[in-house]
């Protein structure tokens, strides 16, 4: 859709709206190329010197990436995403698990309250990818299905800020998962959370919550 001159903000903070608007529908996904200038141009209505500053000021936040003779790449989802990328990997995991605990926490509740039949269904699903990951030892399916497991739990808030800030954890968060640090308990704090959203008791997801990151931090 092309973009007006006609308001006080400058073409290029309209395109970069725009950007930031296919990334948040969907459209432009974490590791993947977006357009070429002449492309992404004609699609927003700029210049190709627009886009190039665009693109230029979400690369210097972190949101994409460009790769001299490659494209330009999208490395976070948004600018919270890419400041989180860049801060969990140098702090303490202690720290992680404590900022987790006050995010997942609120969310569990949240979900249990919140969450629609479509949430069940995409938990439903993840939990049996995980179980199927753990069952045939795939350590990149594990720690897919269960970062995205903690995902579905906030995004079944319907909390746009609180997902956007989760979603800044959960690229950082697969490096953390590890397959051999699966046990029974961790497995059964997975299910007793997976329960309480879909009982929609939010004290008991809070439990649930607190008791699977006490476990993880044994």
């Amino acid at each position: 859709m092309p973009l007006s001159a006609t308001t006080s903000r400058s073409l290029v903070d309209q395109a970069i709206d725009g950007m930031r608007d296919l990334l948040a529908d969907g459209e432009w996904t974490v590791g993947t190329r977006i357009p070429a200038e002449p492309e992404l141009a004609a699609a927003l209505g700029v210049s190709r010197n627009t886009v190039r500053e665009a693109v230029r000021a979400l690369a210097h936040t972190g949101v994409l990436e460009v790769r001299r003779g490659d494209g330009t790449y999208v490395a976070a989802a948004n600018e919270v995403a890419a400041m989180m990328r860049r801060r969990v990997g140098r702090v303490d995991p202690q720290h992680v698990l404590e900022v987790r605990q006050a995010i997942e926490t609120q969310a569990a509740a949240l979900a249990a309250e919140r969450r629609s039949e479509d949430d069940m269904r995409a938990l439903t699903e993840l939990m049996e990818r995980r179980a199927a990951a753990t069952a045939a030892k795939d350590a990149d399916a594990f720690a897919d299905a269960d970062a995205e497991f903690h995902l579905g739990v906030v995004t079944a808030t319907h909390n746009p800020l609180l997902i956007e800030l989760y979603a800044g954890f959960e690229g950082n968060l697969r490096t953390m998962i590890h397959l051999g640090d699966e046990t029974t308990d961790l497995a059964d704090a997975h299910v007793a959370v997976f329960d309480a959203i879909r009982t929609q008791d939010p004290g008991a997801a809070v439990a649930a919550v607190t008791g699977l990151l006490h476990t993880l931090g044994r």
